[in-house]
């Protein structure tokens, strides 16, 4: 299948669960399990496998011709995900024109700005895909279920009203809006995960060995706040999702579907770009053809 006949489809997997209309969005009106009608694994893995080796040839594309960039922000629950999609997802992108950052809990020195700082200061260039293993967007989700968070950032108290998340949100919107008008696409993806997987999945992880590692008592008691943090999710994409900055919300219950979606939006939305190679002037043609002249006259 050739790439354009290729993106094509996967512009019409990935609209089912992309949403551009923030206040029509209810999260129970989506299934973390949905599979979108992919048979099994083998049929979604091969859709990845093709989506991996197109999205390399895109990506390819945006770093020669450095007018775009990209952002990919990715959110969800604890065990949802996400640093396997990244993983797999990118598997063929040519690292040189990647850039991948997590977020956790912010540093003194972030504490001490504002809370774009941390995020904006790694934003990608053009030319470039960059990852958000969480982001800014951490401060109307985490920070909205435990507000008490907010004394860590020492705001001057008058600032601090019921009307802090609206704000936020326009902040938000604001700075996604800016990077749009300075030529970085911005995709944001929530996946999608039932609160019975994320008990499967730490119990999995409690067995093996190699991921005790990710494992902490805290996972299990942000549990406790399932209910608030699937409340702030919703609210957040309501006032969020755009067509300039949209999100996928992508049913995160099965790991390799979520893999093969994400994939699909990704070449979708840079397919949209129209990326070309740079044709090369006159005066650049006649250097090459010099090259090439010295070349064939070397004496080996």
């Amino acid at each position: 299948m050739k790439t354009k006949q290729f993106a094509n489809e996967a512009t019409k997997i990935a609209a089912s669960y992309r949403i551009t209309e923030g206040e029509k969005f209810r999260l129970k009106d989506h299934d973390p399990r949905d599979t979108g009608g992919l048979k099994d694994k083998h049929e979604a893995h091969g859709l990845l496998q093709h989506g991996v080796e197109t999205l390399r040839h895109l990506q390819e594309k945006l770093y020669a011709q450095n007018r775009r960039g990209m952002l990919l922000i990715i959110q969800g629950m604890d065990a949802a995900g996400k640093d396997g999609l990244i993983s797999h997802v990118m598997s063929g992108v040519n690292p040189q024109g990647c850039d991948v950052w997590s977020f956790k809990e912010p540093s003194k020195e972030e504490l001490d700005h504002d809370f774009m700082w941390r995020c904006h200061k790694v934003a990608p260039e053009r030319g470039k895909i960059g990852i958000f293993n969480r982001s800014y967007y951490e401060e109307v989700l985490v920070v909205r279920v435990h507000p008490n968070l907010l004394e860590n950032e020492k705001l001057p108290a008058k600032l601090v009203t019921k009307k802090i998340w609206e704000e936020r949100y326009e902040d938000i919107n604001a700075f996604e809006r800016y990077l749009t008008r300075n030529g970085i696409l911005v995709l944001k993806f929530f996946l999608h995960l039932s609160k019975k997987e994320q008990k499967k999945r730490f119990l999995a992880r409690l067995e093996n060995s190699e991921k005790n590692w990710k494992f902490s008592m805290a996972d299990v008691k942000e549990r406790g706040y399932w209910k608030q943090y699937q409340d702030a999710y919703e609210q957040t994409i309501q006032n969020t999702a755009n067509k300039n900055a949209p999100w996928y919300v992508i049913p995160a219950d099965n790991k390799w579907f979520t893999r093969a979606v994400a994939a699909m939006a990704i070449v979708a939305a840079l397919n949209e770009l129209n990326l070309t190679f740079l044709d090369v002037d006159k005066s650049k043609r006649k250097e090459l053809e010099k090259v090439r002249e010295l070349l064939e006259h070397e004496k080996d």
